[in-house]
């Protein structure tokens, strides 16, 4: 048995005539069973202390037997057994404390992926390529320029590899939730929109053969419905007459989520189909407002000439002032922007361009 000395505090006098039997230990003591986790630890290590000269220390097995090799000196009995069941006891404690502090882990179910316009990045963690850095100084931030300067910049940020179109973004002071602030037309723009416009036409009878000449890129009627459910989408507009829309509503699933659904706002339910055909040949554009009372329109492409953009924005910002929704009070007009399809925005006087007037030739 390994011989052990505790630094303990706790010590137990006795008298130099008396001596200690296992009789005269508390029942905690006698009863002292060590931890398993402390199973080498020795429990009987019994250290005699004395004013001259160090005793021997001896530890037996099977009980707690001490002789005093000398009775003329005053000596003090360490018991090492009490400070190793104190300390024992300290540990257990501490161990119940820690394993009460440990709490069940709460596994947090994976958060759904966001999508659409939650999916975003914030502005302030968005990346910005070089080329956008460098035509971003172009313009003066939160300046708001003229018609005819803010076109000209449109066209100097429009430096992509590819063809940029050219939009309008309006925002106006009205709420799309109540009907009669809803804002949905078409204008068709004088210079054209600049891209090639692939109609498709639902009838039957007779205006089957007037679609077909007046250019449109697909006639049919319930096989052309079943080719939509199929998943058939090569066109950019939908025309239908008007018998033809009992019909074509069973497409509303389909169409309606790419805004491709005939609506007679829109010009596209209509009796005179070859009319409807020439006009989105030529530049007639369909837009609404959204939820937030914004106007997205395209009018033209960056090669386009100054003056071409100039007319075909006039005409936009006509048609969205003559089509003001009786509902709207107040402040119609908020602000108005332009920007080529990679470029920066760019802010226009709202009072200038409601009151241009284009030169007379």
């Amino acid at each position: 048995m390994a011989t052990c000395t505790a630094p303990s505090s706790l010590m137990l006098a006795h008298p130099p005539s008396s001596s200690v039997h296992p009789q005269d230990l508390s029942p905690s003591l006698r009863s002292f069973n060590p931890n398993p986790l402390f199973r080498s630890f020795s429990l009987c290590p019994l250290v005699l202390k004395s004013t001259g000269r160090n005793l021997s220390t001896r530890c037996l097995d099977g009980g707690l037997q001490r002789e005093a090799k000398s009775r003329s000196h005053h000596r003090h009995v360490v018991v090492a057994a009490l400070a190793a069941e104190a300390e024992v006891e300290v540990e257990e404690s501490v161990e119940e404390k820690e394993g009460g502090d440990v709490s069940p882990v709460n596994t947090v179910a994976p958060s759904k992926p966001k999508k659409g316009k939650a999916a975003l990045p914030l502005k302030r963690d968005r990346t910005r390529s070089k080329r956008f850095l460098e035509i971003q100084k172009l313009r003066e931030n939160k300046k708001e320029y003229d018609l005819k300067t803010a076109i000209s910049l449109v066209k100097e940020t429009a430096s992509t590899k590819f063809v940029e179109t050219v939009e309008a973004h309006f925002r106006l002071n009205i709420d799309p939730k109540y009907n009669d602030q809803q804002l949905r037309a078409t204008v068709s723009l004088p210079k054209g929109t600049g891209k090639t416009v692939k109609v498709a036409v639902l009838t039957q009878g007779e205006k089957f053969d007037e679609a077909k000449n007046a250019g449109a890129d697909l006639v049919g009627g319930e096989d052309l419905i079943e080719q939509i459910k199929g998943g058939f989408m090569d066109f950019d507009k939908l025309i239908a007459s008007p018998d033809m829309m009992p019909k074509v509503a069973s497409l509303g699933k389909i169409l309606g989520p790419r805004g491709l659904m005939p609506n007679p706002k829109a010009g596209t339910v209509t009796a005179n189909i070859p009319q409807a055909i020439e006009e989105f040949k030529q530049g007639k554009v369909e837009y609404r407002a959204d939820k937030t009372g914004i106007v997205h329109l395209p009018f033209g492409k960056a090669d386009f000439s100054e003056e071409d953009l100039l007319v075909n924005l006039l005409a936009a910002i006509k048609s969205v002032e003559a089509n003001k929704p009786s509902g709207a009070k107040g402040v119609y007009w908020k602000s108005a922007h332009i920007c080529s399809a990679m470029g920066p925005s760019i802010k226009l006087n709202i009072k200038e361009m409601l009151d241009y007037r284009p030169p007379s030739n």
